[in-house]
């Protein structure tokens, strides 16, 4: 954490506090000086024999009062009865230059705060501008999410622009090949497969990248590698579908994911045509559906390269340009 400072301005009030400070350490320095000097200049200088130079103790008196009454009165011995100074402890008083320290750093911040902050600067990422890459992440040493923040991913996810305008070009893509045929044609035939495709996705994303990781506490973001040969980058993406990181920082086969994609295909047969409610399309409507996954991970993947290229080629021919420019002047 960066401490920045910079020059207090003070007020009346402040200067008033100042001087009150600087009076009563100085008359703690005053009163430090009274008590402490005496034994630091004995224990400095070497002093005579006092108890030498001393005269003799007095010697008693009698005296004769009125009535023949004899009153001895002797001297009583001198005590030293003050107590012997002691230093006070050093104390680092804002009142004497020098001795003020720097003010103390904030409380740290927690390990949830840090994955917020994460979570938030991943809630903006898309690819092409269109294409939300909220499950993405391109820190390897990013911190585990909570159960409430994999919930809350999902439904940031879930709920953006992005997963309605793929279920509609999905839709229309059904609906060029009639499929299914019992949904028939028309607005209604394209609003029944729009409506299939955007649940099979929610439904889908709600167990593989919420419940399921949360119970098996598995990390549901796709770990960017972002850098390395392509044919391993290549790979990397392709695994991201059946491998995964986990809450521990550990890497294991991917459950939550691959189970998501069955159990959301499973409960899609109950709105699906009864043609389409057999084993075999289950699972084949599971596998589309992480076939889908890598794609996406690949796109994902060398998206930044593609704009690293496109604004390099940009900038060398916005050189080239204005090379030829100064040389026709």
């Amino acid at each position: 954490m960066q401490i920045i400072w910079s020059r207090p301005v003070f007020s009346i009030e402040d200067r008033i506090s100042s001087c009150l400070r600087l009076f009563f350490g100085a008359f703690a320095a005053g009163g430090l000086c009274l008590c402490a000097g005496p034994r630091v200049l004995a224990q400095a200088l070497p002093l005579p024999d006092i108890a030498a130079a001393m005269p003799d103790a007095p010697q008693p008196q009698i005296d004769a009062l009125p009535g023949g009454a004899i009153v001895q009165e002797q001297a009583a011995p001198q005590q030293n009865t003050a107590p012997t100074p002691q230093l006070p402890p050093a104390t680092t008083g804002g009142s004497q230059p020098g001795a003020g320290t720097p003010p103390a750093a904030g409380p740290e911040k927690s390990d949830r705060e840090k994955a917020e902050e994460q979570l938030k600067e991943q809630e903006h990422q898309r690819v092409a501008g269109v294409m939300a890459t909220f499950n993405t992440t391109r820190n390897r040493d990013a911190l585990p999410l909570s159960p409430g923040q994999k919930f809350r991913l999902f439904f940031r996810s879930s709920t953006d622009p992005w997963p309605f305008l793929l279920a509609g070009v999905v839709a229309g893509i059904g609906q060029a090949d009639n499929s299914p045929t019992e949904w028939g044609q028309g607005l209604q035939g394209y609003a029944k497969r729009f409506g299939g495709n955007y649940t099979d996705a929610f439904i889908g994303n709600f167990f593989g990248n919420a419940v399921l990781p949360v119970i098996l506490r598995e990390d549901p973001r796709y770990f960017q590698k972002g850098s390395g040969s392509h044919i391993g980058r290549v790979l990397w993406a392709a695994s991201s579908t059946f491998w995964c990181r986990r809450d521990n920082g550990k890497w294991g086969p991917n459950y939550a994911n691959v189970g998501g994609n069955m159990i959301g295909s499973a409960i899609a047969r109950a709105y699906y045509p009864e043609s389409e409610r057999d084993a075999y399309d289950t699972i084949m409507d599971g596998f589309t559906v992480s076939v889908e996954g890598i794609v996406g991970a690949e796109v994902i993947e060398f998206w930044p390269d593609l704009v690293r290229r496109h604004k390099r080629k940009h900038d060398e021919k916005m050189a080239r340009r204005a090379a030829q420019t100064a040389g026709n002047r």
